[in-house]
């Protein structure tokens, strides 16, 4: 008789520790979604600051008109992206652009004293920010995840309900870099 209790209560824990498990990685993948949907949400306020500043530099630099052409295929990039990879890239694009488009703007002095230029800067240098820092929450975020799925013995868990680690959310190192700006 008390081999059957002691039975029952393995069976007991067995079942708390496997549900246990499975409840923390449910609540490490939707972490992983939220943190990425804050990053989208950065990502989509960046694109619709975009057109404002791209109008902004038209006015004042008309013949520049491939860079306006790359910032425009490289936001588009953005809005369509629909995986980690393809934000990650279309990113990467966007950032490259941008840096051209200012340095486009360093080359006309009126246009770096226009206000609306200059609270549009802000605007976005404040998206980058917020950007910079989701996505940071996000690889980190990603991290407790995927190690969760790695480590015994939540990894036995993860294989058996089919959780798949997450990509993490990462710059190109040629976009890392700070343009040099010469006068």
């Amino acid at each position: 008789m008390w081999l059957y209790v002691v039975i029952a209560i393995i069976i007991l824990l067995v079942i708390g520790v496997v549900i246990g498990l499975y409840n923390s990685l449910v609540n490490l993948r939707n972490r992983v979604k939220n943190s990425w949907s804050q990053i989208d949400v950065q990502l989509n306020r960046r694109a619709d600051l975009i057109p404002n500043l791209l109008e902004t530099v038209k006015g004042y630099a008309k013949h520049e008109k491939g860079v306006f052409e790359e910032v425009t295929r490289a936001r588009s990039a953005v809005i369509g992206a629909q995986t980690v990879k393809e934000s990650q890239e279309s990113n990467n694009m966007l950032t490259g652009a941008l840096k051209s488009l200012f340095a486009v703007a360093e080359n006309y002095p009126d246009l770096k004293a226009n206000q609306n230029f200059l609270e549009l800067q802000g605007q976005l240098a404040e998206t980058e920010n917020k950007i910079a820092y989701s996505r940071q929450f996000y690889n980190d975020t990603v991290l407790m995840y995927n190690n969760k799925c790695q480590m015994f013995p939540s990894n036995i868990i993860a294989s058996t309900f089919h959780f798949e680690e997450a990509e993490f959310f990462e710059i190109e190192e040629s976009v890392k870099n700070v343009p040099k700006v010469e006068f």
